[in-house]
């Protein structure tokens, strides 16, 4: 029975110290600085604390660190890789707008003869050509029907002085051949007598 109670005894005190040690190791670092502090005794103004307990709480401290220290790089790898991508999304962007501002020249501009006209200079310049064009054409075609006109009224002219021309000779040799009839009705007179 002795044994019995020696065993459970020591199954306590180890359940105890291993609960103990893990709870320490779940908690917060301030939470076992103040755990220590509280469990540990005093001597005069002193606070003594065991090897063990300063021991794992060093280790603790250590571990903590560690693993900040480890996800602080972690973080400034995802940091340092963020700001990578910042800064080709800005060239990418940059570049973006430039083909856009590019695009945008292209697509409000033509092309003639070799120079890039905006395209309301190249609607203004199209149209003033059709217009002048236009207006040329008018002229031409008004020109073109007065002297259609014109050379009628000369053909007519012309036509009738023919006619009046052809009319003279007609009876210029009308009056020709009397006279020669005259003449020679006198001359047959003449002779005669």
């Amino acid at each position: 029975m002795k044994s019995f109670l020696i065993i459970l005894v020591l199954l306590t005190t180890s359940l105890t110290f291993s609960q103990e040690t893990i709870t320490e190791d779940n908690n917060s670092i301030e939470t076992q600085f103040d755990n220590i502090y509280r469990t540990s005794t005093t001597y005069q103004v002193y606070k003594v604390i065991s090897k063990d307990r300063y021991q794992r709480l060093k280790l603790n401290v250590l571990d903590s660190l560690k693993s900040s220290k480890k996800i602080i790089s972690e973080k400034e790898g995802l940091l340092k890789i963020e700001r990578d991508n910042i800064e080709k999304t800005k060239n990418t962007l940059s570049k973006t707008q430039l083909d856009l501002e590019v695009s945008n020249k292209k697509e409000n501009s033509i092309s003639l003869f070799g120079m890039q006209l905006s395209k309301v200079t190249y609607n203004l310049t199209l149209w003033s050509i059709i217009i002048v064009l236009l207006l040329a054409l008018s002229y031409f075609v008004f020109k073109f029907f007065r002297s259609n006109i014109l050379t009628k009224e000369a053909q007519d002219n012309l036509l009738d002085v023919e006619q009046e021309l052809e009319q003279l000779r007609k009876k210029s040799l009308e009056r020709e051949q009397k006279l020669r009839r005259q003449l020679q009705d006198e001359i047959n007179k003449q002779r005669n007598s």
